[in-house]
């Protein structure tokens, strides 16, 4: 006997319902917890709640859902065949409303499905009770029957005897021939005066050669490309600097170029580099006065807008306050005069943290440093992958177009191809500018500490201006790694400390740069220690205008964001302007 039989929409709304009339209980909670089973946890088969047990059946056509529950004690053979038959009578008599989805099943009344359902109720029961049971398997057509004496071949009849016979005969015919055949292949085998001898190899004839691809190389270029018997400073010979190098030549001279955007062109309705953003700001047309109430929904998107480009979502938030501050009070006139005055006090803000506190002047440091007779150090430090190596280089050649000769440490002693890596870099700027860069490395796995003392002091020696100090990339959370980082800027007291940032990190450059300051103030053991003094910010080009990396790094340790890299020659190196890393934010 059923309790209750339910068809829903899978949308959750209740088209039919049927209940026992005996029963006047509330079977919601049940039904929901079988919705939960069968739709969104995509169980099947019989679901028990209680004392119910309850079965499901999908309709994918028409979004639908059919229920039945039924006491769990009871055994119900039929519960299949009602399900199948009731889905297939409601889709057939609603057919045309179901088509219409929602709309269908809001205007159409469902109560006439009653009767028809009592009917198939009806019917699946008695088909239930009234099915002929089925009648057991003869003896005959059971498997046993095949397993008697005779079956089993325990007893052999004279027509199988006669046939076993003969196939045995024609069996020994066989082994007969096949026995003679060896034996004179045996006699063949050791009888030496009639045995073939070999043919001999023919003079002359030439072995079959190995295939060779084109540009497979050969054994001398191979040795060429060997760098590991090479001794200090050799330059292989096939590492020639490119054509590029050779164009950079001159034009690296003096200060780094400043990082140069298109203006926006603020006052100006219809131009295609006006800021979307700014349209937002037609509501207040009407104002005179800007409060706190009317720019707190326009301030919102744009600090959506500032962690859509990396701004880091904690600094974003304490700039819109800032902002807020600013423009609440202000009075404003005509529609342009509001644009202006917002986009002055967004772009003052960013300007103010992007603009350093202290001018880092690298040239009249190193010119500084010579007149007193010792090498101007600096030291790349920064996590995996981010460029070190590279923006050292490109550092390099712009000293060298200064006319500083330059004296390279290899400190990144763990990284397989670190040393041939800085190889190359020196062999290239030597081939546009002789002999102006050295490079110190003394191998794998030894002290990154010793070897920048060693190579410092090899520079003050041999005359150098500039000693570049490359390390190897780590992760701000490995405490070994950065006690070794710690350990070789306490010991050598580099004159700059830059930390190479990818543009590319965004909220992940606050973590970065404050513990790689915290582990070099911890692991210092000294009263006054060594931190990060200026950022080198890499892979600018691959930002578009994601610039908010700028905006966490510069904010976070207030240190200046000294050089950019927007390229993979030695002239896309630039220096940092606010107002060009503005322009992108505001785009």
């Amino acid at each position: 006997m059923l309790d209750f039989f339910s068809i829903l929409s899978k949308g959750g709304l209740v088209l039919w319902y049927f209940q026992a009339d005996l029963l006047k209980l509330d079977f919601q909670a049940a039904v929901n917890e079988m919705i939960k089973y069968a739709l969104i946890d995509k169980n099947s088969g019989t679901f028990h709640y209680n004392k119910l047990a309850l079965q499901s059946e999908l309709d994918n056509e028409f979004d639908l859902v059919f229920i039945v529950g039924y006491q769990n004690f009871l055994q119900l053979t039929y519960i299949d065949k009602l399900l199948s038959e009731v889905k297939k009578r409601f889709r057939d008599m609603y057919k045309n409303r179901l088509e219409d989805g929602i709309a269908g099943h809001v205007e159409t009344n469902f109560e006439g499905f009653d009767s028809l359902f009592k009917k198939t109720l009806a019917q699946v029961e008695y088909d239930s009770k009234n099915a002929a049971p089925k009648k057991p398997k003869s003896f005959q057509q059971s498997e046993k029957s095949s397993k008697t004496i005779k079956g089993s071949g325990l007893i052999e009849t004279k027509e199988e005897k006669k046939q076993r016979e003969l196939e045995n005969k024609a069996r020994n015919e066989l082994d007969d021939e096949e026995i003679e055949r060896n034996r004179e292949l045996l006699r063949g085998k050791y009888n030496k005066t009639t045995s073939p001898k070999p043919a001999k190899k023919e003079k002359g004839k030439k072995k079959k050669e190995a295939r060779k691809w084109p540009g497979e190389g050969t054994k001398e270029d191979f040795k060429a490309l060997d760098y590991s018997k090479a001794s200090l400073g050799d330059a292989p010979a096939m590492i020639k600097p490119t054509t590029e190098d050779k164009e950079a030549k001159g034009t690296m001279r003096g200060e780094v170029k400043g990082l140069v955007v298109e203006e926006l062109d603020i006052d100006s309705n219809t131009s295609a580099t006006s800021s979307s953003m700014l349209s937002m700001f037609k509501t207040l047309v009407s104002q005179k006065e800007l409060t706190e109430a009317s720019i707190d929904p326009i301030l919102q998107k744009y600090k959506d807008n500032l962690i859509s480009k990396n701004v880091a979502s904690e600094i974003a938030t304490k700039l819109i306050s800032a902002v807020k501050n600013k423009l609440v009070g202000q009075t404003i006139g005509t529609f342009s005069s509001i644009k202006k005055a917002v986009f002055n006090g967004l772009e003052e803000s960013l300007v103010q943290i992007l603009t350093p506190r202290r001018r880092v002047d690298i040239l009249r440091d190193v010119l500084h440093a010579k007149g007193e007779g010792r090498p101007y150090s600096i030291t790349f430090c920064g996590v995996n992958g981010v460029g070190k190596s590279t923006n050292l280089a490109k550092i390099c050649f712009w000293l060298v177009e200064n006319g500083f000769r330059i004296m390279i440490a290899a400190c990144d002693t763990f990284r397989a191809g670190a040393v041939e890596q800085l190889k190359t870099h020196v062999h290239r700027i030597n081939g546009v500018h002789a002999d102006s860069v050295k490079l110190f490395e003394q191998g794998y796995g030894k002290d990154p500490a010793t070897i920048a003392m060693h190579a410092i002091s090899a520079a003050r020696d041999q005359g150098y201006d500039v000693c570049l100090i490359d390390t190897a990339g780590r992760m701000q959370d490995n405490e070994p790694l950065m006690r070794a980082l710690a350990k070789l800027i306490a010991i050598n007291r580099p004159d700059a400390v830059l930390f190479v940032g990818e543009a590319l990190v965004g909220n992940d450059a606050i973590d970065q740069l404050t513990k790689f300051n915290k582990s070099l103030a911890n692991h210092s053991q000294s009263n006054n220690p060594r931190l990060i003094d200026g950022i080198v910010l890499s892979k600018f080009d691959t930002i578009d205008d994601k610039v908010g990396a700028a905006i966490s790094m510069t904010y976070t340790t207030g240190q200046p964001i000294v050089f950019i890299g927007t390229g993979q020659t030695y002239k896309d190196l630039n220096s940092l302007n606010p107002k060009a890393v503005v322009n992108l934010l505001l785009r």
